[in-house]
C-alpha cells in the first residue's frame, strides 16, 4: 500500500511548486512539490492506519510523513514513536503539520510540549512550541493552568534568536493570549516583561504580540466569547 501512495506521490510531482516551497525556508531534499489540501484529501481517502503511517514515514519523502502524521490515529501514539519523529524534523511545515494534527492529540501532549520547549535541537524547540500553539487552539476543554505554566518557558526561551524557533515562540504566546480575556491579559503581561529583555528575538516576539493580543478586533472576539 505504501509503495502505490508513494508512487502516486510522485507522479502528483511538481518541481516549480518544491522550488517555491524552498524559498519559504521548506527543506527541498525529498521534496515532490505536493500541495497540503491534496494531502488532506488523499488523507481522507485513506483513513486512519498505523501501520501504514509507520511505513509513510521511514520512507523518508517529505509529503509521505506528512500525509502519515494525518493517517496515524493519535490513541495509537507512543512516547518513543513521539521522540523517533520529532528526532527526524528536517523542515518546519513537516514539523508543525505533524505538531498540529497529531502529535496534540495525544495523552503525551502537554509533557512533550513542556519538554521538547527546553530542548536545544532547534526543530525539536520549535515542536515543543508548535504543541502549545496547537494546544492552544484543538483543547477547549483545557483549563487555565495548563498553559498559564507555559509563560515562563515562553519567556526563557524568546532570547533563541534562531528564525523557527522565535516564529514558534511568538505564535505559541499569541495563541494562548487568544484562548479568553484571562490569559490575554496574562499573555500581554508576560509580552511586555519579554519586551524589556536585551535580545532581538525577544522583542519582535513581544511587540508582535502586543500588536495583535492587543487589537481591537482579538479584544471584540473575546468579549463575545
Amino acid at each position: 500500500m505504501e509503495k502505490i501512495l508513494i508512487r502516486k506521490l510522485k507522479s502528483l510531482s511538481n518541481p516549480e511548486a518544491a522550488a517555491g516551497m524552498a524559498r519559504f525556508g521548506i527543506n527541498p531534499k525529498n521534496t515532490y512539490g505536493v500541495s497540503i489540501p491534496v494531502l488532506r484529501k488523499m488523507a481522507k481517502e485513506i483513513g486512519k492506519n498505523h501501520l501504514l503511517a509507520q511505513k509513510l514515514w521511514n520512507s523518508g519523502i517529505h509529503e509521505a510523513r506528512i500525509l502519515a502524521g494525518m493517517i496515524d490515529p493519535p490513541e495509537e501514539i507512543t512516547e518513543n514513536q513521539m521522540e523517533r519523529w520529532v528526532k527526524d524534523f528536517d523542515s518546519w511545515d513537516v514539523c508543525d503539520q505533524v505538531c498540529s494534527n497529531l502529535f496534540d492529540r495525544t495523552k503525551f501532549a502537554y509533557k512533550k510540549a513542556m519538554d521538547w520547549s527546553k530542548r536545544g535541537e532547534e526543530f525539536v524547540k520549535r515542536a515543543g512550541f508548535v504543541l502549545i500553539a496547537a494546544l492552544s487552539v484543538h483543547d477547549r476543554e483545557a483549563g487555565d493552568k495548563e498553559f498559564l505554566k507555559f509563560l515562563p518557558i515562553i519567556k526563557k526561551e524568546a532570547r533563541d534568536e534562531r528564525n523557527f524557533v522565535k516564529k514558534a515562540v511568538n505564535w505559541a504566546l499569541r495563541q494562548i493570549g487568544k484562548r479568553n480575556l484571562r490569559l490575554n491579559q496574562m499573555a500581554i503581561k508576560m509580552a511586555k516583561e519579554i519586551q524589556r529583555i536585551d535580545s532581538t528575538a525577544a522583542r519582535w516576539i513581544a511587540s508582535d504580540a502586543i500588536r495583535e493580543l492587543s487589537s481591537e478586533a482579538v479584544q471584540k472576539r473575546l468579549r463575545i466569547r
